[in-house]
């Protein structure tokens, strides 16, 4: 076990951890989207690395970050629409799978024929990235399959002893992974959903379509085309359930489970939004942002589910939003933290 340096971004630290990447080592970095767990994209060794510190299975594919657009063009072909993409939303919370280049170890990529890259706009992450001057894989610095961190502890508390250091760059903004678009499909192809929107891509591409896998689990031999479309991932320790359908029929049937599994000796919270709290009176919730909102979801539920982890809770309900805009990112992680465990109140009988 290494000794886990927790640093603040000054410059002395950004070239402490700019050269820890370059000699090959582990590091936590900041982005807009949440802390990622970097290595040279470039170094085999590097990159089976982050494998292990994070238990991923290595048929799950990384993201390589870089600084621009000119950082991208040794690592992959970039054609117009691409261009066009990056363009609009670069720096920014999307990632773009482009046809990969012979540098890139197959071993980044999952022995895919693409490779999927991002340019963060946090500064942090520009920063580290012009001064190592290499390209930086980095999925969420988490174990693998639990809740992404959106703070510096979030990282330390997963993963201390397993990496050179951890850049603080402070809480992430967005909260949810990046945007991952398939660009190589002959109709741009929403993988994975996050801050940039499919009706935000529709105005610099002609169409774009949503990959159905996005609100359901993978098939039973399909392949993983991005990061974050496993079956089960962003999941706490305990059992979650979402609960679907008509607001006051959610609300009692929630009432109901959690006064069930309460009497069952279960630990219990409700994950419900800042203007519903007040319909489960007596009970232990959680807000996960105001459904008014939507944005303020996305920010802060990863942190509401390492709470409950925390916090040793062992079963969790929460009411959920439309999948439209940034709700569709935010349904499509709390589909995959619940292992896609839903129960439509609207068909249930309620007393």
């Amino acid at each position: 076990m290494m000794n886990t340096l927790l640093l603040s971004p000054d410059e002395e630290n950004l070239l402490l951890a700019a050269n820890a990447l370059k000699d090959g080592q582990l590091v936590g970095i900041p982005t807009e989207t949440v802390y990622g767990l970097g290595a040279d994209a470039l170094n085999e060794n590097a990159v089976r690395a982050i494998f292990a510190a994070k238990g991923r299975p290595a048929d799950n594919p990384l993201i390589v970050h870089v600084a621009d657009i000119d950082a991208a063009m040794p690592l992959c072909e970039i054609d117009q629409r691409s261009r066009r993409v990056m363009e609009a939303f670069c720096p920014g919370p999307i990632t773009l799978l482009m046809p990969k280049k012979p540098c890139v170890p197959s071993v980044v990529n999952a022995g895919l024929s693409s490779v999927a890259i991002r340019i963060p706009s946090h500064p942090v992450a520009q920063k580290l990235l012009r001064l190592s001057g290499v390209p930086v894989a980095a999925p969420s610095a988490n174990t693998s399959g639990k809740p992404s961190p959106t703070t510096a502890q979030h990282v330390y508390d997963d993963l201390q002893g397993k990496l050179a250091c951890i850049v603080d760059g402070g809480a992430c903004q967005v909260g949810l992974e990046s945007t991952v678009v398939d660009m190589t499909s002959p109709i741009p192809t929403v993988l994975r959903p996050g801050g940039v929107t499919p009706d935000m891509l529709l105005t610099v591409l002609d169409e774009i379509q949503v990959a159905d896998s996005v609100l359901r689990p993978l098939k039973e031999g399909e392949q993983a085309l991005s990061p974050g479309m496993r079956y089960k991932h962003y999941a706490p320790g305990g059992q979650l359930t979402l609960v679907r359908g008509d607001t006051e029929k959610v609300q009692q049937l929630i009432s109901r489970l959690y006064n069930e599994a309460q009497a069952q000796g279960h630990s219990v919270r409700v994950f419900a939004f800042e203007e519903h709290l007040s319909a489960y009176p007596g009970m232990e919730t959680a807000s996960i942002g105001r459904l008014s909102e939507p944005e303020t979801i996305a920010r802060q539920l990863f942190a509401v589910l390492r709470q409950a982890d925390a916090d040793g809770v062992e079963v969790l309900f929460s009411e959920v939003l439309p999948p439209e805009g940034i709700g569709l990112a935010v349904m499509n992680r709390l589909s995959r933290a619940a292992a896609f465990r839903v129960i439509d109140a609207n068909q249930e009988e309620l007393p």
